[in-house]
């Protein structure tokens, strides 16, 4: 347990995680203690319905963690979420700059995404990719702040919040767990092109072959 708790993010009063500190170091003690997982691809069940609620925050969901640090430096992303590495549970762990090069480094079990008001949505137009879709990438629109509320791996009530390139993080993670591909938010012209690009690359990783 001892070792669970350095791993912690400290929280500020207001329920935000401070997950720009000791990222190195928190990143790295998940990843030694995990391992690494072939991804799941697009076209794959697991990825294509909302995943369950976790319910149990013991040192299964602990291990489960450590795979995710693990399997997602293995395929150099930047998020990565359960259903990515066949794991029906509301969980996604984050180690992602924002625009401003600050990295964040975290996780959130169970993550609502929180509806902006209209006066707050500016969307950011940037090409977005996925380990689920290898080496293929589209232009989508999100906003450029997003914020999720969850739990940490205790089972202790959060809120995450981003900008830029974090913030799409945020909202693409958040997205698979309730069963949806950032293809999926594409045009069909689009959303083609993308399977397309995939089709013809060889991805740097593991992945699970679809039957």
């Amino acid at each position: 347990m001892a070792q669970q708790e350095t791993d912690e993010q400290t929280q500020i009063n207001d329920g935000f995680v401070v997950d720009t500190e000791d990222c190195e170091a928190r990143e790295l003690a998940h990843r030694e203690r995990g391992t690494a997982r072939p991804i799941t691809v697009v076209g794959n069940p697991v990825l294509h319905k909302e995943c369950k609620d976790v319910t149990a925050f013991d040192d299964e969901l602990a291990a489960l963690i450590d795979d995710m640090f693990a399997s997602q430096k293995a395929a150099e992303g930047v998020g990565l979420a359960a259903n990515q590495i066949g794991v029906d549970l509301k969980v996604f762990v984050y180690d992602c700059p924002d625009d401003e090069g600050v990295r964040h480094t975290g996780v959130v079990v169970n993550p609502v995404l929180q509806e902006l008001p209209a006066e707050r949505r500016v969307l950011d137009e940037s090409n977005e990719g996925c380990l689920s879709v290898p080496t293929a990438y589209a232009e989508l629109a999100r906003p450029d702040y997003a914020e999720v509320h969850g739990q940490d791996a205790q089972g202790n009530p959060i809120k995450v919040r981003g900008t830029g390139y974090f913030a799409r993080c945020l909202q693409h993670e958040t997205d698979h767990l309730y069963g949806y591909l950032y293809i999926d938010r594409l045009s069909k012209r689009d959303r083609k092109d993308a399977l397309r690009q995939m089709e013809e690359g060889t991805p740097r990783y593991e992945t699970v072959p679809n039957a």
